[in-house]
């Protein structure tokens, strides 16, 4: 059994799309990427199980209702590459979220959490005439380190998550996350300064290709994600 905690929510009433999807990705194990699909909204603060079936894993409702899968994955574009240290402050001196946040409570990247609740990432556009591609600088608070100093997975995902979202342009485009294939090379310690990368692919109706890479300072490559985003009517999660 699991239980998705309400601090992890994306929507207010619904988990973050990047910590379910590491939860998925731990629950199926191994080294490689894993591709997390959510199905529907992941519901917070109840008791979820969890069912195995050969190479996939899957979460479920008390009624059974699949919440999200996972199974072994792969990549279908280069990482981005590692921001500078002066494109991540452009990107989160133009973090749009600071005027307009369709979802200001998301544990990744809402304004309305504060330090050590939620992640407080910020990633907006590089150079707003282009807000296809993000970043900014982020250092986990010290309330993320587990025992061995480090963020776990779920968390670590989340991290991954919502900078491809923002290059996307959630102020524009109320969007979930429906996919994610990641891989976390190394989970970031707490209080050691990162930065965050987020790339607009591109656009197939009302889904929104993504990528998104969190990097150390001297450029180590922490874990890398791809994304699909689904186009929503926002009323229906609010």
């Amino acid at each position: 059994m699991v239980t998705i905690p309400g601090q992890f929510n994306g929507p207010l009433h619904s988990g973050n799309g990047g910590y379910v999807a590491g939860l998925l990705a731990r629950e199926l194990g191994g080294d490689g990427p894993v591709t997390s699909t959510l199905r529907i909204p992941p519901p917070l603060d109840v008791s979820l199980s969890w069912e195995h079936d050969g190479a996939e894993v899957r979460l479920l409702t008390a009624g059974g209702a699949v919440v999200g899968s996972a199974t072994p994955g792969s990549f279908s574009r280069d990482v981005s590459a590692c921001p500078t240290a002066e494109q991540a402050a452009a990107g989160h001196s133009h973090y749009p979220g600071f005027a307009h946040h369709p979802f200001d409570h998301c544990f990744t990247c809402g304004t309305a959490r504060d330090e050590g609740d939620g992640l407080r990432l910020f990633a907006g556009p590089i150079d707003p005439a282009h807000p296809g591609l993000t970043a900014t600088p982020w250092t986990p608070h010290e309330a993320f380190g587990g025992d061995d100093g480090s963020l776990d997975l779920p968390v670590t995902w989340a991290s991954l998550d919502c900078p491809g979202g923002w290059a996307a342009d959630f102020s524009r485009h109320a969007m979930v996350l429906g996919r994610m294939t990641a891989q976390v090379y190394r989970r970031p310690r707490a209080g050691e300064p990162c930065l965050s990368v987020g790339h607009l692919h591109a656009q197939e109706g009302r889904k929104f290709l993504t990528d998104t890479a969190l990097y150390t300072e001297d450029g180590e490559l922490l874990g890398r994600a791809e994304q699909i985003w689904i186009l929503i009517d926002i009323a229906a999660f609010s």
